[in-house]
């Protein structure tokens, strides 16, 4: 299929870098309103600059809409509306309410998701694989600074990600939620059932985060999003104390994870279920539930 991309900053770049790469695509087609920035993409990956929306709406099969945030219902309402199979970056709105009005505009033949990336990061899979009866979990994601990052709290620019894993690849049901911290750094424990979740994330930080805890009865599951690497820890086969010193013998197993770039992945999937028909795995009304937590988290913020 030829594919689409609307709007060249980093998550644009980074679509167009993918598209370009993937068998499944024919022609990429690259569309920004800075059609210098355009050329410079497309002339960078060996892809097509289109002049103007009805161009890229004409040519291209499939669409990522990579534009801002505050622009994502406008953008993705006229490619959605022209019938054309659309991929939209994470959130799928600046609000619930856009995005509400946005699921109302969808059509049942063509495929449209949402992308949050991490849900293709093969790191979930193995974790959603280990986990049987949590009794604690803990998610951290933390940025330094980013000066691309304008016009929306770190709950929808990095602790959305976790939202989306939390509620839609480890636990369902009913939950309580208490929350607290400022635009740039904010903490949210979630429960479900007896079972505390904590998810934290910040964009002060010096030390770039992106980590995954699990405690259940009988093992400890540690996962790192970045490095794509996770261990289990089993319960100590031995511990005391010896001549006055603490003595523990844990068994850790390193789990074989099969390293792979989720962005790549994910388009990927989007292509092929625009191809087949089929659904996308971050289907619109997930990416809507996500953002409407994300609206309750940030209800309790210092903003």
């Amino acid at each position: 299929m030829d594919a689409g991309v609307i709007g060249t900053g980093t998550m644009g770049r980074n679509h167009v870098r993918v598209y370009t790469e993937l068998k499944e695509v024919g022609t990429t087609y690259v569309y920004d309103l800075d059609a210098a920035a355009a050329e410079r993409v497309a002339a960078a990956n060996d892809a097509e600059v289109c002049h103007s929306m009805d161009e890229l709406l004409r040519k291209a099969e499939c669409i990522s809409v990579c534009v801002p945030t505050p622009y994502h219902f406008s953008t993705a309402g006229q490619v959605i509306g022209a019938g054309v199979h659309t991929l939209i970056e994470k959130p799928i709105c600046l609000t619930a309410e856009e995005g509400k009005q946005l699921l109302g505009l969808i059509p049942d033949d063509i495929t449209v998701g949402v992308g949050h990336i991490e849900r293709f990061n093969p790191v979930v899979d193995e974790v959603k694989r280990l986990v049987k009866d949590p009794l604690y979990v803990q998610i951290s994601r933390h940025n330094p600074a980013s000066a691309r990052v304008t016009g929306s709290s770190v709950v929808e620019d990095l602790m959305i990600h976790d939202i989306d894993i939390v509620f839609h690849a480890l636990f369902n049901g009913p939950y309580t939620l208490r929350s607290s911290g400022t635009a740039d750094i904010a903490g949210a424990l979630l429960t479900f059932g007896t079972t505390p979740v904590y998810l934290s994330a910040s964009r002060k930080s010096s030390k770039k985060v992106r980590t995954i805890y699990v405690e259940e009865e009988d093992l400890t599951i540690e996962g790192d999003f970045m490095t794509q690497e996770v261990y289990v820890y089993r319960k100590p086969g031995a511990y005391g104390q010896e001549n006055g010193l603490y003595r523990q013998e844990n068994i850790i197993e390193k789990v074989l994870v099969n390293k792979v770039e989720p962005l790549k992945i994910e388009l990927q999937t989007f292509v092929r279920a625009a191809r087949d028909g089929t659904p996308f795995p971050v289907s619109p009304a997930e990416g809507l539930e996500n953002l409407r937590i994300c609206e309750e988290i940030r209800g309790s913020l210092s903003i």
